[in-house]
């Protein structure tokens, strides 16, 4: 609920501070003193449009502070503030601060945070729900009046939503699978080609690299071809240091017992006769791992150009293209077994439809049941209210299936006929401005405890009435704020006296300067305010009497 409001330099009122408390609060004091001047400040702090006129002459700044309390924050709420990066502790009231400057240029502040005032706008309806004479929101506003009988009527839409959701989402599977079929059988002539070109050449993981190596070993091999050609003849010969070493140990052999260092020689010599043998053997194998074979390096060279071709084809590593040979079987694959797939999902789709149908009309069937029940509410309202002529009726009418949603398939909006044969109209269409007034407290009333916002004003809404019907409004009026706060700019001393705290505005001027002050009233202040109301500027012994009859009649 809203427990404070600051303003500062707004029109009349130089510097003002107001604490409201829970329950009914009323607002009264004489035409012109100013009360439209704290319902303009209270709307720049809910995002209205910031107009340099709200300025105080000679002053540079305006300001408005407003301070709301909640139990708990609605979950909108919460998701609006958590988008704008604002986090609330536990129990912190939000602090709402507008600048505007005489240029016209304004500022707009959220728990000192420096926020958008479009934030403010969305915001604005689970702060205030203000209605009064040129009322274009809350209850009149047709977009929220679905939710406001769904309320009313304790409907389960979250079935409706998940089932919708369901539904879409088959769809939409359906739709991209038909799209990726259609676009498969355009493609596949091309598809068809590139797995002919490539199981033609069948290319194998790591085979690139396999091949390079390969060729390497070849090239390297015909470089070298000569000299190993030289050394094989040389290590093979009968003559070679081996065969010649092998000579030198069985000779030294003989000897080696003659003397020491002949046993000496004759083991280097075994050792050099070991070495001698791994040295061809690894000449050898050198040989045989680079034999130059000119038909094989062409070959390699071959393939290794066909795959690289292939890869810059395909955009991708030669390594890379296995894979994309089971891309394109894959794809193949898709086109021939889409339909089944396609079928599949099509019965998919008709089964989310037809439940999303089921769950939407019994939403429906619930809908227009609690609109008859609503209508009897309301109707029940407008006698007292001195509206006996009129007619309130909740239309719930089908919408077109493209506009279908997780609401469900259906559209509400409150209409009125004010007088016997008229037709039914949109509320702002055909009630004036305090009609209005009071067919939204018979609505409020007849909705109880439905949902609004925090705090509810109700501006002038007992213009041109009096007696019982003003005793009618403000009974319903202290109804309605016993759960909440609802603050009431009346001029009827009926309502004034239902309030539980009443504030009193005021118009002053020293001649040169005019002020706009308000008062919270005590005991004697609201008696004394009341008997003016009824007796004009003149307080007679009469008039204190009947006010005081009417504050303890409530």
């Amino acid at each position: 609920m809203l427990t404070r409001l600051a303003i500062r330099n707004v029109v009349l009122i130089e510097a003002l501070d107001l604490e409201f408390a829970r329950g009914l609060g009323v607002m009264t004091g004489e035409t012109g003193a100013g009360k439209s001047i704290l319902l303009d400040a209270l709307g720049l702090v809910l995002g209205n449009r910031a107009d340099s006129g709200l300025v105080r002459a000679g002053e540079e700044k305006a300001s408005v502070t407003a301070s709301f309390e909640f139990a708990a924050l609605p979950q909108p709420m919460l998701d609006l503030l958590d988008g704008a990066d604002i986090e609330l502790d536990g129990g912190e009231p939000l602090l709402i601060r507008r600048q505007v400057r005489a240029d016209g240029r304004s500022k707009a502040f959220l728990n000192d945070q420096p926020v958008g005032v479009a934030l403010l706008r969305d915001l604005a309806p689970f702060l205030v729900e203000l209605h009064g004479q040129h009322d274009d929101r809350g209850l009149v506003n047709p977009r929220g009046h679905r939710d406001l009988l769904d309320r009313f009527a304790g409907a389960q839409t979250a079935k409706v939503a998940a089932a919708y959701a369901a539904w879409r989402n088959a769809e939409s599977r359906l739709d991209e699978a038909r799209r990726a079929l259609v676009q498969a059988k355009e493609d596949q002539d091309l598809l068809l080609a590139h797995l002919s070109e490539l199981t033609a050449l069948e290319p194998q993981a790591g085979e690139e690299g396999r091949l390079a190596m390969a060729r390497a070993d070849m090239q390297k091999g015909e470089r070298l071809s000569g000299d190993l050609e030289e050394l094989r003849q040389i290590w093979e010969g009968s003559d070679s240091p081996l065969a010649s070493l092998r000579l030198a140990a069985r000779r030294l052999d003989r000897i080696a017992g003659e003397h020491p260092l002949l046993g000496d020689a004759l083991a280097a010599l075994d050792r050099a006769v070991i070495e001698a043998g791994e040295a061809e053997d690894a000449l050898r194998a050198a040989a045989d791992a680079l034999d130059h074979d000119p038909q094989a390096l062409e070959a390699a060279e071959t393939r290794l150009f066909d795959l690289r071709a292939l890869a810059r084809k395909h955009r991708c590593e030669v390594d890379e293209l296995p894979a994309k040979m089971r891309e394109f079987r894959a794809a193949l694959d898709s086109i021939e077994g889409g339909e089944a797939e396609l079928d599949a999902l099509e019965s998919a789709a008709q089964d989310g439809a037809k439940r999303y149908r089921e769950a939407a009309e019994a939403l429906h069937r619930t809908r227009v049941a609690a609109a008859a029940r609503l209508d009897e509410a309301v109707a029940r309202e407008l006698a007292p209210l001195k509206l006996d002529s009129a007619r309130f009726r909740t239309a719930v009418t089908a919408l077109p299936d493209d506009r279908w949603g997780p609401a469900g398939m259906d559209a509400v909006e409150f209409l009125i006929a004010t007088n016997p044969g008229a037709d039914f109209a949109p509320l702002a269409k055909i009630a004036s401005g305090g009609e209005l007034s009071r067919f939204i407290l018979a609505l409020k009333v007849a909705l109880a405890e439905q949902g609004g916002a925090a705090t509810v004003i109700f501006d002038e809404i007992d213009r041109g009435v009096g007696g019982a019907v003003a005793s009618a409004i403000g009974e319903r009026l202290a109804r309605l704020s016993s759960g909440g706060q609802l603050l009431a700019v009346t001029h009827s001393p009926q309502v004034a006296a239902r309030g539980r705290t009443h504030y009193m505005i005021a118009k002053s001027s020293d001649g040169t300067v005019t002020r706009t002050s308000v008062a919270l009233l005590d005991e004697a202040g609201r008696q004394e305010e009341i008997a003016r109301m009824l007796s004009g500027a003149e307080v007679t012994p009469e008039a204190r009497a009947q006010a005081d009859r009417l504050l303890e009649g409530v």
